[in-house]
């Protein structure tokens, strides 16, 4: 019996504790609803099965993120910006600013963002957090995981784990959170609605376009060339012409790549201590507001 007993004390199974297994179970749903659902599983996936190393009980998780495991060091990337403006990158070279060029009126559209953002971050403040923390949770408001995790690392670094769980969740989710409420905004004739672009734009201002906004950003807000600036050099590429197979690789492996890392990185953050407490369930509440 002595021997039995110390066998089991080696095993994974004593060493879990109840935080644990709640967020293993929080991972399994998400898994589930990655390769059930098909909800984005580029991202959830990946987050999910992140959520699941950490939280398994140690050793293994330990050795997964303690100062020298692979996935904490591949997380120096989410901590310190590096990876949000190479996924911006890869974005600009699959984007077409061609409607937008054609319609600046349109830009206008974007700013219904800004809403949720304000609202959020006043909502923030008004339960004591500070400037930057309120900052950090409002982007989550803009649907943009790799700007959340580019802001949180320069203004909140702190709340990064929660927050690009938090912005990574709610972008998986879109699927699940926006059709109902399209629905209820809308006609079924609205939603079949066929956008089409109002003029054909030239190839000479699709290749200005990058370059003006690159300078315009930098002149007005400097702090926001890393993310437009790598955005804007993405879309210039692909619209000169001249390197598609850059281009084709920035877009598809570049891109899928950074994924799987952030991904994997920011669900392995999600340990039982630092995300089962108030502070973050203020987070994923204020963040699914905005």
């Amino acid at each position: 019996m002595e021997f039995l007993s110390n066998l089991f004390s080696t095993t994974g199974i004593a060493m879990m504790t109840m935080n644990q297994g709640i967020m293993i179970l929080v991972a399994l749903f998400l898994l589930f609803l990655a390769i059930k659902k098909q909800y984005e599983p580029y991202l959830l996936l990946p987050i999910a099965f992140g959520m699941l190393l950490v939280n398994l009980p140690a050793p293994v998780s330990e050795g997964i993120m303690d100062k020298n495991g692979l996935l904490n060091i591949l997380y120096q990337g989410v901590k310190y910006g590096v990876y949000p403006p190479l996924i911006f990158l890869a974005i600009g070279a699959s984007t077409d600013f061609g409607p937008l060029i054609a319609n600046p009126k349109s830009l206008l559209l974007g700013a219904a963002a800004q809403l949720g953002i304000f609202a959020a971050f006043v909502g923030a403040v008004a339960m004591g957090m500070t400037g930057n923390e309120a900052a950090s949770i409002g982007i989550i408001g803009g649907a943009d995981g790799p700007t959340a995790i580019y802001l949180t690392s320069k203004l909140a670094p702190h709340m990064l784990g929660p927050i690009a769980v938090a912005a990574y969740s709610y972008m998986a989710l879109v699927p699940v959170i926006q059709p109902p409420i399209i629905r209820l905004f809308t006609t079924k004739e609205e939603r079949q609605i066929k956008m089409t672009q109002l003029r054909t734009v030239s190839k000479r201002e699709k290749i200005l376009f990058p370059i003006v906004v690159t300078i315009v950003v930098t002149l007005i807000i400097p702090s926001a060339i890393p993310l437009v600036g790598m955005l804007m050099f993405g879309n210039l590429a692909k619209e000169s012409g001249l390197v598609p197979n850059l281009v084709e690789h920035i877009k598809g492996a570049l891109m899928y790549v950074i994924t799987i890392f952030i991904g994997l990185t920011v669900g392995a953050t999600t340990n039982a201590e630092a995300f089962l407490n108030l502070a973050t369930i203020k987070i994923i509440v204020l963040g699914l507001f905005a």
